[in-house]
Protein backbone atom coordinates (compact mmCIF):
# COMPACT_ATOMS: atom_id res chain seq x y z
CA UNK A 1 0.00 0.00 0.00
CA UNK A 2 1.39 3.51 -0.79
CA UNK A 3 1.37 6.36 1.84
CA UNK A 4 -1.41 8.08 -0.09
CA UNK A 5 -4.02 5.05 -0.23
CA UNK A 6 -3.16 4.69 3.75
CA UNK A 7 -3.87 8.37 4.39
CA UNK A 8 -6.95 8.26 2.58
CA UNK A 9 -7.85 5.09 4.25
CA UNK A 10 -6.35 6.09 7.78
CA UNK A 11 -8.51 9.59 8.07
CA UNK A 12 -11.78 8.16 6.68
CA UNK A 13 -12.30 5.89 9.25
CA UNK A 14 -11.18 8.51 12.19
CA UNK A 15 -13.03 11.43 10.54
CA UNK A 16 -16.48 10.37 11.82
CA UNK A 17 -15.24 10.00 15.60
CA UNK A 18 -13.15 12.79 15.19
CA UNK A 19 -13.59 15.52 12.79
CA UNK A 20 -11.44 15.60 9.75
CA UNK A 21 -9.07 17.71 11.31
CA UNK A 22 -8.44 15.75 14.04
CA UNK A 23 -8.00 12.47 12.40
CA UNK A 24 -5.17 14.44 9.98
CA UNK A 25 -3.82 15.64 12.73
CA UNK A 26 -3.15 12.27 14.45
CA UNK A 27 -2.10 10.32 10.75
CA UNK A 28 0.89 13.06 10.58
CA UNK A 29 1.78 12.85 13.93
CA UNK A 30 2.15 9.00 13.66
CA UNK A 31 3.75 9.47 10.12
CA UNK A 32 6.68 11.50 11.64
CA UNK A 33 6.99 9.21 14.57
CA UNK A 34 6.69 6.01 12.58
CA UNK A 35 7.93 7.26 9.30
CA UNK A 36 10.31 9.87 10.33
CA UNK A 37 7.91 12.38 7.84
CA UNK A 38 7.31 15.26 8.77
CA UNK A 39 3.43 17.05 7.41
CA UNK A 40 5.92 19.06 4.85
CA UNK A 41 7.16 15.86 3.38
CA UNK A 42 4.18 13.44 3.40
CA UNK A 43 3.51 15.39 -0.28
CA UNK A 44 7.09 14.14 -1.65
CA UNK A 45 6.20 10.94 -0.39
CA UNK A 46 2.54 9.81 -1.44
CA UNK A 47 3.77 7.12 -3.80
CA UNK A 48 6.01 5.44 -1.43
CA UNK A 49 5.52 1.82 -0.52
CA UNK A 50 4.99 0.80 2.90
CA UNK A 51 6.35 -2.68 4.28
CA UNK A 52 4.32 -5.07 6.56
CA UNK A 53 5.62 -3.45 9.68
CA UNK A 54 4.83 0.01 8.98
CA UNK A 55 1.36 -1.16 7.35
CA UNK A 56 0.76 -3.04 11.14
CA UNK A 57 1.72 -0.11 13.03
CA UNK A 58 -0.71 2.75 11.52
CA UNK A 59 -3.76 -0.50 11.79
CA UNK A 60 -2.90 -1.29 15.53
CA UNK A 61 -3.10 2.69 16.24
CA UNK A 62 -6.05 3.32 13.71
CA UNK A 63 -7.84 0.26 16.47
CA UNK A 64 -6.85 1.93 19.78
CA UNK A 65 -7.97 5.35 18.19
CA UNK A 66 -11.44 3.96 17.70
CA UNK A 67 -11.16 2.53 20.91
CA UNK A 68 -10.86 6.30 22.13
CA UNK A 69 -7.12 5.74 23.66
CA UNK A 70 -5.45 9.27 23.63
CA UNK A 71 -2.35 9.84 20.90
CA UNK A 72 0.00 10.34 23.35
CA UNK A 73 -0.36 6.89 24.79
CA UNK A 74 -0.27 5.20 21.31
CA UNK A 75 2.98 7.24 20.64
CA UNK A 76 4.47 6.96 24.15
CA UNK A 77 5.53 10.42 24.52
CA UNK A 78 4.96 13.86 24.61
CA UNK A 79 5.99 17.81 24.97
CA UNK A 80 6.16 19.32 27.77
CA UNK A 81 7.45 22.42 28.82
CA UNK A 82 10.08 21.86 25.60
CA UNK A 83 10.95 18.28 26.88
CA UNK A 84 9.95 14.87 25.74
CA UNK A 85 7.71 13.04 28.22
CA UNK A 86 7.24 9.50 28.18
CA UNK A 87 3.77 8.28 29.25
CA UNK A 88 1.89 5.60 29.58
CA UNK A 89 -1.93 4.89 31.37
CA UNK A 90 -0.28 4.85 34.89
CA UNK A 91 0.30 8.77 34.52
CA UNK A 92 -1.65 11.69 33.60
CA UNK A 93 -0.66 13.39 29.79
CA UNK A 94 0.97 16.66 31.06
CA UNK A 95 -1.59 19.59 30.05
CA UNK A 96 -0.67 23.21 28.72
CA UNK A 97 -2.17 24.34 31.82
CA UNK A 98 0.17 22.83 34.24
CA UNK A 99 3.06 24.48 31.90
CA UNK A 100 1.33 27.69 32.80
CA UNK A 101 2.28 26.67 36.45
CA UNK A 102 6.01 25.42 35.76
CA UNK A 103 6.57 28.60 34.15
CA UNK A 104 5.06 30.76 36.90
CA UNK A 105 7.27 28.91 39.25
CA UNK A 106 10.08 29.38 37.02
CA UNK A 107 9.69 33.35 36.73
CA UNK A 108 9.32 33.52 40.04
CA UNK A 109 12.91 31.87 41.48
CA UNK A 110 15.02 32.16 38.39
CA UNK A 111 17.32 34.99 39.62
CA UNK A 112 16.85 33.53 43.61
CA UNK A 113 18.32 29.74 42.08
CA UNK A 114 20.96 32.06 40.59
CA UNK A 115 22.48 33.28 44.03
CA UNK A 116 22.17 29.97 46.10
CA UNK A 117 20.76 26.14 46.23
CA UNK A 118 16.80 26.00 46.17
CA UNK A 119 14.84 22.81 47.67
CA UNK A 120 11.68 21.55 45.14
CA UNK A 121 8.92 19.17 46.59
CA UNK A 122 6.60 18.26 43.87
CA UNK A 123 4.03 16.03 45.38
CA UNK A 124 1.79 13.98 42.91
CA UNK A 125 4.54 13.89 40.61
CA UNK A 126 2.94 11.56 38.03
CA UNK A 127 5.62 11.54 34.74
CA UNK A 128 7.78 13.86 36.60
CA UNK A 129 6.68 16.49 34.30
CA UNK A 130 6.84 19.19 37.10
CA UNK A 131 9.93 18.13 38.95
CA UNK A 132 11.53 17.15 36.01
CA UNK A 133 10.80 20.62 34.12
CA UNK A 134 11.62 22.75 37.86
CA UNK A 135 14.96 20.83 37.62
CA UNK A 136 16.38 21.67 33.92
CA UNK A 137 14.52 25.12 34.22
CA UNK A 138 16.46 25.89 37.87
CA UNK A 139 19.38 23.52 38.06
CA UNK A 140 20.94 24.97 41.26
CA UNK A 141 18.09 22.63 43.50
CA UNK A 142 17.97 20.12 45.04
CA UNK A 143 14.50 17.92 43.84
CA UNK A 144 12.58 15.55 45.51
CA UNK A 145 9.00 14.36 44.09
CA UNK A 146 6.43 12.03 45.54
CA UNK A 147 3.75 9.66 44.12
CA UNK A 148 1.41 6.87 45.83
CA UNK A 149 1.59 5.30 42.37
CA UNK A 150 5.36 2.76 42.22
CA UNK A 151 4.61 2.10 38.23
CA UNK A 152 4.06 6.33 38.10
CA UNK A 153 7.79 6.51 39.73
CA UNK A 154 9.11 3.95 37.17
CA UNK A 155 7.74 6.15 34.60
CA UNK A 156 9.43 9.38 36.36
CA UNK A 157 12.93 7.93 36.67
CA UNK A 158 12.79 6.97 33.06
CA UNK A 159 11.69 10.77 32.39
CA UNK A 160 14.40 11.85 35.03
CA UNK A 161 17.10 9.51 33.34
CA UNK A 162 16.34 10.85 30.03
CA UNK A 163 16.67 14.45 30.86
CA UNK A 164 20.04 13.69 32.83
CA UNK A 165 18.70 15.09 36.09
CA UNK A 166 18.56 14.34 39.81
CA UNK A 167 15.43 14.12 41.13
CA UNK A 168 14.98 11.80 44.74
CA UNK A 169 11.85 10.40 44.42
CA UNK A 170 9.89 8.54 47.52
CA UNK A 171 6.28 6.25 46.90
CA UNK A 172 4.84 7.50 49.56
CA UNK A 173 0.42 8.28 50.37
CA UNK A 174 0.80 12.08 51.04
CA UNK A 175 -2.72 12.01 52.99
CA UNK A 176 -0.75 9.57 55.60
CA UNK A 177 1.94 11.16 55.91
CA UNK A 178 2.30 13.49 59.43
CA UNK A 179 5.01 15.21 58.39
CA UNK A 180 8.04 16.37 55.03
CA UNK A 181 11.46 14.96 55.71
CA UNK A 182 12.70 18.20 55.82
CA UNK A 183 12.13 22.24 54.76
CA UNK A 184 11.25 23.64 51.26
CA UNK A 185 11.69 26.53 49.33
CA UNK A 186 9.02 25.31 46.86
CA UNK A 187 6.64 23.03 47.30
CA UNK A 188 4.64 22.38 44.10
CA UNK A 189 1.44 20.07 43.49
CA UNK A 190 -1.13 19.35 40.87
CA UNK A 191 -3.23 16.80 42.91
CA UNK A 192 -6.32 15.05 42.16
CA UNK A 193 -9.10 17.90 42.21
CA UNK A 194 -11.98 16.71 39.77
CA UNK A 195 -15.13 16.05 41.25
CA UNK A 196 -17.23 13.09 40.01
CA UNK A 197 -20.29 15.55 39.76
CA UNK A 198 -17.86 16.87 37.07
CA UNK A 199 -17.24 13.46 35.08
CA UNK A 200 -19.75 14.09 32.39
CA UNK A 201 -17.50 16.90 31.27
CA UNK A 202 -14.36 14.49 30.75
CA UNK A 203 -13.95 13.28 27.89
CA UNK A 204 -14.30 9.47 27.28
CA UNK A 205 -10.70 9.18 26.38
CA UNK A 206 -9.60 10.54 29.42
CA UNK A 207 -12.44 8.46 31.67
CA UNK A 208 -11.27 4.77 30.37
CA UNK A 209 -8.08 5.43 29.50
CA UNK A 210 -5.83 7.83 32.17
CA UNK A 211 -5.33 6.99 35.64
CA UNK A 212 -8.46 7.61 37.95
CA UNK A 213 -6.37 7.75 40.95
CA UNK A 214 -4.70 11.10 39.81
CA UNK A 215 -8.15 12.11 38.56
CA UNK A 216 -10.76 12.49 40.90
CA UNK A 217 -12.12 13.15 44.10
CA UNK A 218 -15.30 12.74 46.42
CA UNK A 219 -17.70 15.58 46.08
CA UNK A 220 -18.11 15.31 50.00
CA UNK A 221 -14.30 16.40 50.38
CA UNK A 222 -12.97 17.68 47.47
CA UNK A 223 -10.04 19.66 48.38
CA UNK A 224 -8.92 16.98 50.84
CA UNK A 225 -5.54 17.07 49.19
CA UNK A 226 -4.86 21.00 49.01
CA UNK A 227 -5.87 20.69 52.66
CA UNK A 228 -3.18 18.46 53.47
CA UNK A 229 -0.31 19.67 51.79
CA UNK A 230 -1.14 23.21 52.93
CA UNK A 231 -1.19 21.82 56.52
CA UNK A 232 2.39 19.81 55.75
CA UNK A 233 3.64 22.98 54.21
CA UNK A 234 2.76 25.03 56.66
CA UNK A 235 5.91 23.48 58.59
CA UNK A 236 7.88 21.91 55.79
CA UNK A 237 7.98 25.32 54.14
CA UNK A 238 11.57 27.35 54.89
CA UNK A 239 10.28 30.91 55.85
CA UNK A 240 10.91 32.38 52.31
CA UNK A 241 9.21 29.24 50.57
CA UNK A 242 6.24 29.08 48.36
CA UNK A 243 3.14 26.71 48.07
CA UNK A 244 2.14 26.22 44.17
CA UNK A 245 -1.13 24.49 43.29
CA UNK A 246 -2.70 23.43 40.43
CA UNK A 247 -6.14 23.52 41.16
CA UNK A 248 -9.74 23.04 40.11
CA UNK A 249 -10.97 25.88 38.47
CA UNK A 250 -14.56 26.02 39.87
CA UNK A 251 -13.34 25.60 43.85
CA UNK A 252 -11.07 28.69 42.93
CA UNK A 253 -12.19 30.78 46.05
CA UNK A 254 -12.86 27.84 48.17
CA UNK A 255 -9.22 26.69 47.72
CA UNK A 256 -7.91 30.11 48.61
CA UNK A 257 -10.09 30.62 51.20
CA UNK A 258 -9.20 27.62 53.05
CA UNK A 259 -5.52 28.45 52.41
CA UNK A 260 -6.78 31.69 54.42
CA UNK A 261 -7.29 29.43 57.39
CA UNK A 262 -3.72 28.63 57.69
CA UNK A 263 -2.51 32.35 58.08
CA UNK A 264 -0.30 32.61 54.88
CA UNK A 265 0.19 36.27 54.32
CA UNK A 266 -0.18 36.37 50.66
CA UNK A 267 -2.18 34.56 48.95
CA UNK A 268 -2.67 34.95 44.78
CA UNK A 269 -4.87 32.96 42.72
CA UNK A 270 -4.26 33.24 38.50
CA UNK A 271 -6.27 32.10 35.79
CA UNK A 272 -5.19 30.37 33.05
CA UNK A 273 -5.04 31.35 29.14
CA UNK A 274 -8.12 30.41 28.65
CA UNK A 275 -9.13 32.92 32.02
CA UNK A 276 -10.18 29.65 34.27
CA UNK A 277 -9.38 30.01 37.88
CA UNK A 278 -6.06 27.47 37.72
CA UNK A 279 -3.68 28.40 40.24
CA UNK A 280 -2.72 29.55 43.78
CA UNK A 281 0.62 30.75 45.19
CA UNK A 282 0.82 31.24 48.87
CA UNK A 283 3.69 32.97 50.73
CA UNK A 284 4.77 34.76 53.43
CA UNK A 285 7.54 36.89 51.84
CA UNK A 286 7.27 39.36 49.51
CA UNK A 287 10.88 38.75 48.12
CA UNK A 288 9.57 35.84 44.82
CA UNK A 289 6.48 37.90 44.52
CA UNK A 290 6.41 38.86 40.18
CA UNK A 291 3.36 40.18 38.74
Amino acid sequence: MKIKDLRKDFIDSLSELYGLEEARSFFYLLSEYKLGLQRVNIALELDRILNKEDLSYFKEAKIRLLHEEPIQYIIGDTEFYGLLFKVNQHVLIPRPETEELVDWIVKDWQSINNTRKLTILDIGTGSGCIAISLATALSNADVYAIDVSEQAIEVAKFNAKYHEVDIQFMHSDILEMNSLPHKFDIIVSNPPYVRELEKEEIQANVLENEPSIALFVSDENPLIFYEKITALAKEGLTDTGALYFEINQYLGVETKNMIQEYEYEFIDLRKDINGNDRMIRACNTKNIINE
